[in-house]
């Protein structure tokens, strides 16, 4: 199903046209977005949570902040989620939604950071690959002939070679279900290899390191994680492949995400910091001890999922090369598939160079959430449905969004500086293309 849809200020017209999509719309059922998000909270991202939010924030501070930022995230995405068919038209792009309320500056600068927070998020995904298949090297041999930028280079490779395979983010199918069963091996596996060394381990130290200061930009940058966790920053485009009634079924989708979803979650990062306290990386299964092919096999699983993750992410910037330049017809069609080695490998090349560059993991969660997830999921939600539903709202909501506004906007400028003071202070102790 196409859609031809024109972008228009609020009760006014302009000329910029959305052009139709070169991919499938309406055609998944609820269960199946559900899993695409409930992926996306559970890819081998979880296995750094507990470095990266819970050692800066300690115990009551990640407990409290994993828990408010669950329950503001469903609210924000929600807003989303219920603007979907605003003004009559279906909305299958988060530009799409923006560009409709507010005019064409703002559906350009959506699409800036849309696409800026997509590219973060994805280079984080195969920093994530990579170090899940150096960590599998490393289990066999110690020669560290093969550093984390080779491993980082060949994920790349396989993450190009999946993406020109799957043409769009509803013939994922069968993968999704093969990503669940990889997220729960690696989720079981560290879980219960940190059980059993947090029930032989001495006591451990849970304090937050540091001085007053560096304690103020660490604990800032973990503010901007959390908020990373949760948010896909491409709910719209998810919710276009969702079958009528689109907002009823991706409310479905959402409440199964925000309860089912983040239960393993929850799950492997609080277990993953009481095992190991403040001395916990920022990839937990450097941390835990066991059976070689135990480790093997969770790091395994991390990779691969890491690789469909990865996919879901990027399909919105596949979906518009596709569009942008008339993919249509069959995917196997010579000239499809040579577009597809083309644009999509350039995309996963350059992704790859800037991963191996600057591999620092919680850098990169931690500049994504303030530079464009706080913008795109609370910012601009909470004033899209201010703007939307202006002469249905009283007083007191409102000002309940302005606050929202405000208070997040404050949230993301400071933890952007957090972040790059972060990246600032790793790139002076680590040289470019690492070996972390």
């Amino acid at each position: 199903m196409n859609t031809k849809n024109r972008i228009s200020n609020v009760g006014e017209d302009v000329d910029t046209e959305i052009p139709d999509t070169a991919h499938q719309i309406s055609s998944d059922s609820w269960l199946q977005a559900a899993f695409v998000l409930t992926t996306s909270i559970n890819s081998a991202y979880v296995l750094g949570y507990s470095g990266t939010i819970m050692v800066p924030l300690g115990w009551i501070g990640g407990v409290v902040g994993l828990i408010l930022a669950t329950a503001i995230s469903l609210y924000a995405n929600t807003l989303i989620a219920k603007l979907h068919e605003f003004g009559g038209k279906r909305h299958i792009r988060y530009r799409d939604l923006a560009g409709s309320i507010y005019g064409r500056k703002a559906y350009c600068l959506t699409w800036v950071l849309q696409y800026i927070n997509l590219f973060m998020i994805n280079c984080g995904f195969i920093i994530l690959a990579g170090s899940a298949l150096k960590a599998v090297y490393v289990l066999f041999r110690d020669d560290h002939t093969m550093k984390l930028p080779h491993f980082i280079a060949i994920a790349g490779l396989i993450c190009a070679v999946f993406a020109i395979g799957i043409p769009h983010l509803s013939a994922l199918g069968i993968w999704l279900a093969i990503s669940t069963v990889l997220s729960l091996i690696y989720i079981v596996v560290a879980i219960l290899l940190s059980v059993k060394d947090g029930v032989k381990a001495p006591s451990r130290d849970y304090g937050i390191q540091g001085s007053s200061l560096n304690k103020l930009f660490i604990i800032t940058g973990a503010a901007a994680t959390l908020t990373f966790v949760f948010n896909t920053g491409m709910l719209p485009e998810i919710q276009a492949t969702v079958r009528q009634p689109v907002v009823k079924n991706m409310m479905k989708a959402l409440y199964f995400q925000f309860t089912v979803g983040v239960l393993p979650m929850y799950a492997v990062v609080f277990i993953g910091y009481w095992a190991y306290g403040s001395s916990t990386s920022s990839y937990l299964l450097n941390n835990v001890n066991g059976p070689l092919w135990v480790k093997a096999l969770a790091n395994i699983s991390a990779f691969l999922q890491s690789v469909i993750s990865l996919h879901i992410f990027a399909s919105p910037t596949y979906e518009y090369m596709d569009t942008k330049f008339g993919i249509k017809g069959s995917p196997l069609a010579l000239n499809n598939l040579l577009f597809r080695i083309m644009a999509r490998g350039g995309y996963i090349a350059a992704s790859t160079l800037l991963s191996a560059l600057l591999p620092f993991l919680g850098d990169f969660m931690s500049l994504t959430g303030a530079v464009s997830t706080f913008p795109l999921t609370f910012i601009l939600a909470n004033h899209m449905y201010y703007k939307a539903k202006n002469n249905k709202l009283n007083s007191l909501q409102k000002l309940w969004h302005w606050l929202n506004v405000v208070f997040f906007s404050l949230m993301s400028v400071g933890a952007a500086i957090a972040a790059l003071r972060l990246i600032a202070l790793d790139s002076k102790n680590f040289h470019t293309f690492a070996d972390l």
